[in-house]
């Protein structure tokens, strides 16, 4: 793995969505790029992806609502169904809804490919990693992790992230990533989640994540896009295999390399792959829209 840089040269823009506003960044012109990154990071995240895109496009990495700069939804909503009204509010605000292609990560790539699936039309192509794919089974984890997940779900778990910022400190800095990370790049990770409801919106992601059919709107919502990219044949497709990730692995790995029109690459990583190996990643989604853009 070549070095990473800590350094963000990217300014955050603002614009107004609903009731609230989302920061962003905004590099080169022309059809978009839209980066959506997941939980618990923010478009710092991207900072070293985007310098291989922005000459392809114009470049567009939210950090999503209750994360980094953006505002925290009012009212205190932290589920998956509350962010997807401002989603569709900042793709319409920054005009990203003609001839876009999703870069998807996470809980980044939920909110992206449930957008592709109702507005098919508007998405050239994309390319995920790290994303949940399919409503989730119990018997996808391995078996040591099940009681530990369902304890960090309920709040004993809320508990550990409140008070220890514990998707932060453990799940990113510790466990996500192959490579140590300077203080200076920790520090930028955890300066959001000094904010109770951003901290909070961690542990809730958790919670939001589908499985056996519970929260039963959540799976109707994946099941929903996971049909449609299952049958997206004219959709062309990059897929970002983790090689020691978690959150793509096993059996839902082996059912999204099912997907027709796609290609695939692995890069030699954790859950945050984008920390270690972002030139390769910026390198092959560069590669990817230009065979798919022409």
């Amino acid at each position: 793995m070549s070095p990473v840089s800590p350094d963000d040269p990217y300014e955050r823009k603002r614009v107004r969505v609903l009731d609230a506003e989302m920061a962003y960044i905004e590099a080169g012109v022309g059809a978009p790029i839209v980066l959506l990154h997941g939980n618990p990071a923010t478009s710092y995240l991207w900072r070293n992806v985007i310098p291989h895109l922005e000459d392809l496009g114009r470049c567009l990495a939210p950090d999503l609502m209750n994360s980094g700069e953006s505002d925290n939804i009012p009212g205190g909503g932290c589920r998956y169904r509350d962010h997807i009204p401002y989603m569709d509010a900042w793709f319409e605000a920054v005009g990203a809804t003609e001839n876009a292609f999703l870069v998807l990560h996470d809980w980044g790539a939920a909110l992206g490919f449930q957008r592709v699936s109702r507005f098919p039309g508007q998405v050239v192509g994309l390319s995920y990693m790290e994303s949940m794919v399919r409503p989730r089974l119990w018997t996808d984890m391995p078996e040591d992790r099940v009681a530990q997940f369902q304890t960090l779900r309920g709040e004993a778990g809320l508990g550990m992230v409140m008070e220890d910022n514990f998707f932060v400190e453990t799940m990113l800095l510790e466990r996500g990533i192959v490579r140590d990370l300077s203080e200076a790049e920790k520090e930028v990770y955890r300066k959001p989640t000094e904010d109770p409801q951003k901290r909070r919106q961690t542990h809730q992601w958790a919670c939001e994540i589908p499985f056996e059919g519970e929260p039963a709107d959540n799976y109707e919502i994946v099941k929903r896009y996971s049909d449609y990219l299952r049958a997206s044949g004219n959709l062309p497709k990059l897929f970002i295999n983790c090689e020691y990730g978690h959150a793509l692995a096993g059996a839902a790995r082996a059912f999204c390399r099912e997907w027709p029109n796609q290609e695939e690459i692995t890069i030699p990583t954790r859950h945050y792959g984008q920390e270690d190996c972002p030139d390769e990643i910026g390198r092959a989604v560069a590669r990817f829209i230009r065979k798919v853009r022409g």
